[in-house]
């Protein structure tokens, strides 16, 4: 395995195409009118909703609890509770997508306190998740990264997910976190120094 940091770019470069069909597919005036309609009831325009964010909810969920039938249930439930509140987001539209990956992170949370005994990482159990993501070079470095990023405490895991491999920016990452900017960026310097550490021990 290289530089640490080039294997990062791996994962922002494999990411970049999902990232431009992200920003076309998320038009910001439509999410804000599919947003108002569903909160009005219009269960339809949700549906719109659940097909936009879909792939990205579960993918999160996935990096975090390692087993896809566990995040097929978890992302389930997410959107489940998602409608539910949906009226809570009448007037909001422009922070619904902070809103969405804060319910799936509360129930990923859940989750893993839940199984906190059972949890292991894995091997191979990552490469079942699909996407542009995966289509990035080297298998096996690709898969001791990732494996690297699950070792990390929660919120430093959380952080690298949501800024490396979910593309969001400090501001939408704290909204989900529950944290200031200042506090992701101090999570993300310690979480990418633990995983300059931990290649280092690797090579």
């Amino acid at each position: 395995m290289r530089d640490f940091r080039i294997n990062i770019n791996k994962i922002k470069k494999g990411n970049k195409a999902q990232a431009t069909t992200r920003a076309v597919t998320h038009d910001q005036s439509k999410i804000l009118r599919l947003v108002e309609r569903a909160a009005d009831g219009d269960f339809e325009t949700f549906g719109e909703l659940y097909s936009i964010y879909l792939n990205q909810i579960y993918r999160y969920v996935f990096y975090q609890v390692k087993d896809k039938m566990t995040a097929e249930d978890i992302t389930e439930e997410v959107f489940v509770k998602a409608w539910k509140a949906i009226g809570s987001c009448r007037g909001r539209g422009q922070t619904f997508s902070p809103w969405l990956y804060r319910i799936a992170h509360n129930h990923v949370i859940d989750n893993l306190r839940s199984q906190r005994k059972d949890l292991s990482t894995e091997r191979g159990t990552i490469d079942k998740v699909s996407g542009a993501e995966l289509e990035m070079a080297g298998e096996l470095e690709r898969q001791e990264l990732l494996e690297l990023i699950a070792r990390l405490p929660e919120n430093q895991r959380q952080v690298i997910i949501l800024k490396f491999i979910e593309g969001l920016d400090n501001f939408e990452s704290g909204q989900i976190m529950g944290k200031s900017q200042g506090a992701i960026r101090v999570l993300q310097m310690r979480a990418l120094a633990a995983l300059r550490q931990k290649l280092s021990k690797e090579k």
